[in-house]
């Protein structure tokens, strides 16, 4: 568990910029917080504010599909040093876009170079100070700040369910959740179509997957980090794997009931609430979803 004292010292270092995001209801059983409303449209800001705030003053470079790295890139620009990305080939343009608009440099590279990049925390040819987008206790920390706002703000609830892509969003909520209510359920939601952790959760150990990439650029993956593993095993109660249909699904759904968008790791979390029966919270973590996908989808 990330330290309750790390998470609130987290939120008070972030407090300026972190909108304290919304909690609205979707119907009488589960409710929707909404990270996607977010100054970058993502959760992401939470952690990578509270890395960089956490340290020097140099240039920054991260491993990301397009959130994370709007949040360095954020922070980049705020401390007047640069950011540099690495970036997956097949990270939507659209968040890619919305980076280089904050400033940030980024490098295409390969899916398994990007991968190779977070487990090394670092590229050969991009120096700077790694903030790695998920094994980061002060990311963590900062993500924990949502935690600490659903306590505070939420309807009673039995169950938190959140996107998980590499952990980081789940270990911060779950490591305050479980530290001031520890009886609430902490329930994970990936693709079926690259979710590792599930099949680690069903197997005892992590294991191998079939991966194959889909619009849900935001969660899921190809394995485990390994400490992401050690984490999940105190911290999450349930993980589920979600078929893409559903995932469309409750995207179409939080548009036409709730009026929100929401890219397809923001959707995750309705699509297992909406499988349930207990009192839901679920964390709508990104709404940066290419136009053309979008309208596809709701099309």
């Amino acid at each position: 568990m990330i330290d309750l004292a790390e998470i609130r010292a987290a939120r008070e270092r972030i407090a300026d910029a972190v909108l304290r995001t919304p909690v609205v209801a979707y119907d009488d059983r589960i409710q929707l917080k909404l990270e996607c409303l977010q100054p970058i449209g993502s959760f992401k800001l939470r952690g990578a504010l509270n890395a960089v705030r956490s340290g020097p003053r140099e240039d920054l470079v991260t491993a990301s599909a397009g959130n994370m790295a709007q949040g360095v890139a954020w922070a980049a620009r705020e401390n007047g040093v640069r950011a540099r990305v690495v970036a997956p080939e097949a990270a939507p343009r659209a968040k890619l876009d919305a980076v280089e608009r904050l400033g940030g440099e980024v490098l295409l590279v390969p899916h398994e170079v990007w991968w190779q990049t977070m487990v090394d925390r670092g590229h050969p040819d991009v120096e700077g100070r790694f903030i790695h987008p998920v094994e980061d206790e002060l990311v963590m920390a900062g993500n924990g700040t949502i935690g600490l706002e659903l306590l505070e703000d939420a309807a009673d609830f039995d169950t938190v369910v959140v996107p998980w892509g590499g952990g980081g969003l789940t270990s911060g909520i779950a490591s305050a959740l479980k530290a001031l209510k520890p009886d609430v359920r902490v329930v994970t939601a990936e693709p079926d179509t690259a979710a590792p952790l599930a099949a680690a959760v069903a197997a005892g150990a992590p294991t191998d997957i079939e991966f194959a990439p889909s619009f849900v650029d935001g969660a899921g993956g190809r394995a485990l980090l390994p400490t992401m593993w050690t984490r999940a095993q105190e911290l999450v109660d349930e993980a589920v794997a979600v078929p893409i249909a559903d995932v469309e699904e409750a995207l179409r759904l939080q548009v036409a009931r709730n009026h929100v968008v929401a890219e397809g790791a923001g959707a995750l979390a309705l699509a297992v609430a909406l499988r349930r029966e207990d009192r839901c919270v679920c964390i709508v973590s990104g709404g940066n979803i290419d136009p053309h996908v979008l309208a596809g989808i709701l099309a």
